[in-house]
C-alpha cells in the first residue's frame, strides 16, 4: 500500500525558544518568523544548515527521569520542543510547520556546555538522537506553539 502524496502529521509544537546571548538565557516565545537560510527572528545567528533546532518532549522527559533531575527543556538550547515527533525518523525529510519548510540536515550533538549546566547531561543526550536535530529553512514564514508538524521524504519534494 503506497503512502498518500500529501504530508502526514507527525507531531505538534509544544514550545518555542530563542537564544538571547551565547550561553545566555533562553527566551520563550509563542510565535516565530523565519527567513530562508536563516533561523528564528531574534535568535542568535547560525549557519544556514543549523537554522532551527528541534528536541523531542518525550526524549527530554526520559533524559530528566534518567538523571533524576527536573530541568526546563530549553536547557538543551534547542529552538523547538515537539511532542509526537520521532526525531530518528526525520532524517532525509522536509518538515512543514505552518508556512515554513525546513530540510532536516542532521543530529544536534550535545556539547560540554550541557555538563556545565547539569553533570551527566551531555552523555545522557547522546543516545537515540536525544540531543535533537537541526535543519535549514527552505521556505520563509511563521509558525506558533500548537501548530502541527508534517514531514515528507526529501526525494518526493519535487513531485509535490
Amino acid at each position: 500500500m503506497s503512502q498518500p502524496a500529501n504530508a502526514q502529521q507527525i507531531g505538534t509544537i509544544e514550545a518555542i525558544a530563542i537564544r538571547t546571548a551565547k550561553e545566555g538565557p533562553m527566551q520563550l516565545i509563542q510565535h516565530a518568523t523565519v527567513a530562508v537560510d536563516g533561523g528564528i527572528e531574534g535568535d542568535l545567528p547560525t549557519s544556514p544548515r543549523r537554522g532551527i533546532t528541534f528536541i523531542s518532549a518525550e526524549q527530554w522527559d526520559e533524559t530528566m527521569q534518567e538523571l533524576n533531575v527536573d530541568l526546563p527543556w530549553h536547557t538543551r538550547r534547542a529552538n523547538i520542543l515537539v511532542r509526537g515527533l520521532k526525531l530518528t525518523e526525520t532524517f532525509d525529510c522536509t518538515l512543514e510547520i505552518g508556512d515554513v519548510r525546513i530540510c532536516v540536515e542532521g543530529e544536534t550533538n550535545p556539547c560540554e556546555l550541557m555538563d556545565r549546566l547539569q553533570s551527566g547531561l551531555m552523555d545522557a543526550l547522546k543516545p537515540e538522537v536525544r540531543g535533537g536535530v537541526h535543519g535549514q529553512v527552505l521556505k520563509a514564514g511563521t509558525f506558533a506553539v500548537g501548530d502541527a508538524i508534517k514531514a515528507q521524504p526529501k526525494q518526493t519534494n519535487a513531485a509535490v
